[in-house]
């Protein structure tokens, strides 16, 4: 095996094993560049695309969309179903990360466990146990990170990089459908009083 097949080979398998960023996987990032064309080619055959985000500096798989009168092949990448909270969660924080890019700061997001348990506070329910409302929250923050969408910063246990992937994940109309309901839930709230 040459030299160059085995970087390819590598590459298809750490995109097997989920996102790749060029800030933490350079040598993967720099094989995409090269030779991503046999990358691609390798995951079509298999009704996979890579999306790669030169800007954002991420790449991933994701199933092919079949096209009306393709059959289709079955499913390598699972589709995963999120709890209210989780997908409560990523919302929140891909509204979040707009707002930190429209105001023009530059690097990354940055929030504290305080922060997010915050953030999530004003969609729970009234309770008196705030323990557990904050437990309830730490998990969900928890399954966020291991989604890969939070990264807890090193040696700063209560800090999370929120990752730019959730972009590809929660896009912009996600959000505004979200923001839509809440609307139509804070109208429900108040014509009931």
């Amino acid at each position: 095996m040459s030299t160059d097949e085995y970087a390819v080979g590598a590459t298809i398998i750490r995109l097997m094993q989920g996102v790749v960023y060029r800030e933490s996987d350079e040598d993967t990032w720099l094989v995409l560049e090269r030779h991503g064309g046999g990358v691609r080619d390798h995951f079509a055959t298999i009704g996979v695309d890579v999306v790669v985000d030169d800007a954002e500096g991420y790449a991933y798989l994701r199933s092919t969309p079949v096209n009306e009168g393709d059959e289709a092949l079955p499913r390598l990448v699972r589709r995963r179903a999120l709890t209210y909270n989780v997908s409560l969660l990523l919302v929140l924080l891909r509204k979040r990360l707009v707002e930190f890019e429209t105001s023009g700061s530059e690097g990354r997001l940055v929030l504290t466990t305080e922060q997010i348990v915050e953030t999530l506070r004003v969609f729970q329910a009234e309770s008196s146990n705030d323990a557990r409302i904050v437990d309830q929250a730490e998990k969900t923050i928890s399954k966020a990170a291991e989604l890969g969408f939070l990264r807890q910063l090193r040696g700063q246990r209560d800090h999370w990089e929120v990752r730019r992937i959730l972009k590809a994940y929660v896009d912009a109309q996600t959000l505004a459908d979200f923001a839509a309901r809440l609307r139509q839930y804070a109208g429900m709230v108040t014509g009931d009083e």
